[in-house]
């Protein structure tokens, strides 16, 4: 949800975070700051003005719109926020001015950070800065200076509002010393103190955290005072996964809610990193008046609905091959659409995540970038279950008397989902020609090598063999039945809630194949009591027996 007041103001920030060049939108940062210390409250500003003054360009869009001095103010302190967020990061070498950190600027000012961070809401302008190869944030006089002059009155009452005595400062440490020995975390010590003392919960922190980083060897709270490893943020992000609650994940580890909701995010962003995302590029990608022609439904939607609506399955058909009845084909006009918006939402995803920086991710820039890569699955999902049928007839051709056809399908699918994922729309070719050469050139390679691996152990005596009754029990189908009760187990455990699921894999020991954990030992893992673990996982067999009750399972 947009935190802007004029939808005006939110147009014109994201026009110039994707179109201004980075030396255009210092000078526009500039010119915004400026025009925040002239505003006055009780007055109203054209928006064709306040455009031409930050861009130098007076718009014929909004020309009756009007916007107040409060409304203006908070709107280009975002404008400021969001388009310093976008600049692209430089060495603090290569900056002629002096570069002042946060941690700098906060001394300087004698502030805390969070009163800084505050204040770059209203104006204060901060850019990206690489130190050593890491991206911080960064302040220059040139953008600092007009801030504080504009607001000399908001700094001189920070900084006595921060200013407290000696003794002061040597009773909060004197309690939360007291408080940190019997196990308070720094969040319920600095609430505590604040409410006895009647300072601000901002003001205890600072005091206790600069006397930690000042007094390493005397620290109150040595476990907050250093970075987490990536061992320990692992830790976390599967805890938060399983529905620990982020309180007793936070009190683990010594950590305020909010530092651990940001390794959350820094985690959750560089797994997205990590993932391959390729995509065919069209020129149209980079037109924003043809979006919507390319997410819009594909065409004639409403046919295709009702032709899958009229298709049935025959009664007497293999359950493996009850798919191939259940979707239509595609017209070549639907193929092209979907296949341009499939790569389409993939190269917003990709421009998107180009811009994500793990150790300041947004939870709605992962989102929108999820959103964006669930979309373009379930159109490959769509494109992959219509041209099913190319397998099948593929495998039917080449399929010998010795060959396992359904191993020849699975083979072939795997080739269909890569030619989805490769196959170029924009020269104009039906689907169904490239994905058939692409799973005949798969077959041509992957039949003769099987028969090849099943002649090595021809022995000469096959006659012997052939009269002879043959006892064993068939591996085949024995394989084939463990498959089918793991496949049924899986289905089951979908089920569960995703902690009683772990505790039900972990006990069965079904994702290792070995011995299942004892209840001790799942619980050390969970952070739970042994207690607790045997309660869910009764809690999780009985319902697992009631479903399979239901459907008329055998659990195996």
């Amino acid at each position: 949800m947009s935190n802007f007041k004029q939808m005006a103001l939110q147009e014109l920030t994201d026009q110039q975070v994707r179109f201004a060049p980075p030396g255009k939108r210092r000078e526009q940062l500039q010119k915004a700051e400026r025009l925040i210390a002239e505003l006055r409250p009780d007055k109203q500003y054209p928006y064709q003005y306040i455009c031409f003054r930050i861009t130098d360009y007076r718009p014929d869009s909004h020309p009756t719109l009007l916007i107040s001095g409060e409304d203006l103010e908070q709107d280009l302190g975002l404008f400021i926020e969001e388009v310093a967020r976008s600049m692209p990061a430089v060495p603090v070498e290569a900056e002629p001015e002096p570069v002042l950190t946060l941690e700098q600027m906060s001394q300087r000012l004698n502030v805390s950070t969070k009163t800084i961070n505050r204040w770059r809401k209203r104006g204060l302008i901060g850019l990206p800065f690489l130190y050593n190869g890491r991206r911080q944030l960064g302040f220059v006089p040139s953008m600092v200076e007009p801030f504080l002059a504009a607001n000399q009155q908001r700094v001189e009452r920070g900084s006595r509002f921060s200013q407290m005595t000696d003794e002061e400062k040597d009773e909060i440490l004197r309690r939360a010393r007291r408080l940190s020995r019997v196990g308070g975390t720094l969040t319920e010590v600095t609430r505590r103190i604040a409410r006895r003392l009647g300072r601000s919960p901002e003001t205890v922190r600072y005091t206790i955290k600069n006397f930690d980083r000042e007094h390493p060897e005397q620290a109150l709270f040595p476990s907050v005072t250093g970075p987490l490893d990536a061992d320990a943020k692992k830790v976390i992000y599967d805890s938060y996964r399983r529905d620990i609650p982020v309180d007793t994940i936070a009190k683990r580890f010594q950590r305020t809610r909010t530092s651990v909701y940001r390794v959350i995010n820094e985690v959750r962003a560089q797994r997205l990193l990590d993932q391959p995302l390729e995509y065919i590029p069209h020129d149209s990608f980079d037109n924003p008046a043809l979006e919507a022609e390319i997410m819009a439904p594909m065409p004639e939607v409403d046919k295709f609905e009702a032709k899958r609506q009229e298709l049935k399955t025959p009664k007497d058909v293999q359950p493996e091959l009850a798919p191939l009845y259940q979707m239509p084909l595609l017209t070549k006009e639907q193929e092209q659409h979907l296949f341009r918006k499939m790569n389409f939402l993939k190269y917003k995803a990709a421009r998107r995540r180009d811009r994500l920086d793990p150790s300041h991710a947004r939870i709605q820039d992962l989102k929108d970038i999820e959103d964006l890569q669930d979309q373009a699955n379930s159109v490959k999902d769509l494109l992959i279950r219509t041209n099913m049928r190319l397998v099948h007839a593929n495998a039917k051709k080449h399929a010998g008397a010795a060959d396992n056809y359904f191993e020849l399908v699975s083979d072939g699918n795997m080739s269909l989902i890569r030619a989805v994922e490769k196959f170029d729309f924009s020269r104009g070719n039906k689907f169904s020609t490239y994905a058939t050469w692409a799973i005949m050139k798969n077959f041509a390679r992957s039949i003769p090598e099987d028969r090849k691996r099943r002649e090595r152990y021809v022995t000469g005596n096959e006659e012997f063999f052939d009269a002879a009754a043959d006892n064993r029990s068939d591996e085949q189908e024995q394989l084939q039945s463990a498959e089918q009760a793991a496949t049924r187990v899986n289905r089951l455990l979908e089920y569960l809630q995703p902690r009683e699921r772990e505790i039900i894999r972990m006990r069965a020991g079904l994702d290792t194949h070995a011995k299942g954990m004892t209840l001790e030992e799942i619980g050390q893992k969970l952070g739970i009591t042994k207690e607790r673990v045997r309660q869910l996982n009764v809690r999780a067999m009985k319902r697992l027996r009631d479903i399979a009750q239901e459907q008329h399972l055998d659990l195996p």
